[in-house]
């Protein structure tokens, strides 16, 4: 569901909308300041915030999803928990019996690591092995010597796992940071391999994820203010962090028609207790104006002549006079306006059918 409100004008624009929307078109040249008869209805400026938005329907998810794939064959003997967190040294699932640990770090475990193995694998083993506490006496390097190895036996013995010295491929997982489980692709007694996705993971920071149409390129750039009403009927407020792929997306599916955002709340996670699978309704504000003075779309009168521009007929007991006047934003069917002589409170002239 997707609902568009506010439009910004200026300009030549400004008259399209205004007389477009049945507004005046004043036939008089120049003539600021004729006075006339009484208009047959009439509006009061207003002092009000003006705000350029389009609603669309979001859900709330994590951050950064990825597929977490096994590095060797084998059968799942323990599946991943759905909706856990895991941590630095906790098993993500299990393979042939043997944890699948996780580990920090922004480059994959790619291969077995041992004594004589050189590399930046080694080197975020090592400081994993230091804040696990395994690491007494270790220097932490690129290069995999004795030291290390005694350092992984000991952790090893710490997991109930024969104390080897190595790290076998597909034994560790790295991840940049604590991994929230999304989804466990694999169940158990499955078969996963290199090509078999084994679970999902994400971030564990919550984000507010909404679909918008190629149209609305412009509300999808990092720092887009966002108003979320949340489904137990709360509303925060946050920004557009970026852009992510549809699972399963595809020219099949249509996915090419639209962009898929995600929003981080300000002040971090949403309400405790928030449903999931429940709707929220996300308002993207592309402009705003506060505190300006406003009057109805219809108010505003095309000047016509040498000058043109824009004015109100300003109303005052029986008669009623223009004024020129500055238009800005419009939004929610009102126009910003601005010039001598106008100010809250006073009656204009609104065009009727």
């Amino acid at each position: 569901m997707r609902r568009r409100t506010g439009l910004l004008v200026g300009g030549a624009a400004a008259a399209a909308v205004a007389v477009g929307a049945g507004a005046l078109a004043y036939d008089g040249g120049d003539a600021e300041g004729d006075r006339s008869e009484r208009p047959p209805a009439t509006a009061t400026i207003t002092r009000t915030d003006l705000v350029l938005s389009k609603t669309v329907d979001g859900k709330i998810d994590y951050a950064r999803r990825r597929a977490v794939k096994s590095a060797v064959p084998g059968t799942v003997t323990v599946a991943a928990r759905e909706g856990a967190t895991v941590t630095r040294g906790q098993a993500l699932y299990e393979l042939d019996d043997k944890p699948v640990t996780l580990l920090y770090g922004p480059v994959p475990a790619f291969r077995e690591m041992k004594v004589g193995a050189r590399g930046s694998d080694v080197l975020e083993l090592e400081r994993n092995l230091v804040a696990l506490g395994y690491g007494s006496g270790l220097y932490v390097d690129p290069r995999y010597d004795r030291a290390t190895a005694a350092a992984v036996k000991r952790w090893q013995q710490s997991l109930n796992r024969t104390p080897t010295g190595k790290v076998g491929k597909g034994a560790v997982v790295f991840q940049p940071e604590q991994v929230k489980v999304v989804r466990a692709d694999a169940a158990l007694a499955d078969q996963v391999g290199p090509d078999t996705a084994a679970l999902t993971v994400a971030s564990t920071k919550p984000v507010v994820r909404a679909r918008l149409d190629q149209t609305d390129a412009s509300l999808t750039a990092e720092g887009t203010k966002v108003e979320v009403a949340l489904p137990s009927g709360t509303t925060r407020r946050g920004r557009v962090t970026g852009t992510v792929k549809p699972e399963g997306s595809g020219a099949s599916d249509g996915a090419e028609d639209g962009i898929t955002v995600e929003v981080t709340l300000d002040g971090g996670a949403p309400a405790s207790g928030e449903d999931a699978k429940a709707t929220a309704s996300v308002k993207f504000v592309s402009e705003s104006r506060e505190d300006v003075l406003t009057v109805p779309v219809e108010a505003v009168v095309a000047l016509r002549g040498a000058n043109g521009g824009y004015g109100l007929q300003l109303v005052r007991g029986g008669t009623s006079r223009m004024v020129r006047v500055e238009t800005g934003m419009t939004a929610d069917g009102r126009i910003e306006v601005s010039g001598s002589g106008i100010r809250e409170g006073l009656q204009v002239g609104v065009a009727t059918e």
